[in-house]
């Protein structure tokens, strides 16, 4: 019984070990969401904004790909770049079949 509890003790420690990365990661996001980003007029070009899609995809893919997906996005962000909804998804993944679909426009 007794190693049991040590196991499971010890998966929890190693969960946390692996997930502390993409929670101070968040943690800077959020931290730029609250603080810094009021002082500045709204500029992203895209829905979610930059920050938005740096939590997402730091959420959904972990520190480093999330952090390149981040990365990436920040840099299309841009007079040049485009502009739209832009989910996280990594590279060559298939858009989810919601945003492939021709739209409905139904008035109601």
């Amino acid at each position: 019984m007794h190693r049991t509890v040590l196991t499971d003790g010890l998966a929890t420690v190693g969960r946390t070990v692996w997930r502390l990365p993409r929670l101070l990661l968040v943690g800077m996001v959020r931290f730029y969401q609250l603080a810094i980003s009021p002082l500045f007029p709204p500029s992203c070009r895209y829905t979610p904004t930059c920050s938005q899609y740096a939590v997402q995809s730091l959420k959904e893919y972990g520190a480093i790909k999330g952090t390149i997906l981040a990365t990436w996005r920040v840099l299309r962000c841009n007079p040049w770049g485009g502009h739209g909804h832009d989910p996280p998804r990594w590279f060559g993944e298939p858009k989810p079949e919601r945003e492939t679909e021709p739209h409905e426009h139904a008035h109601e």
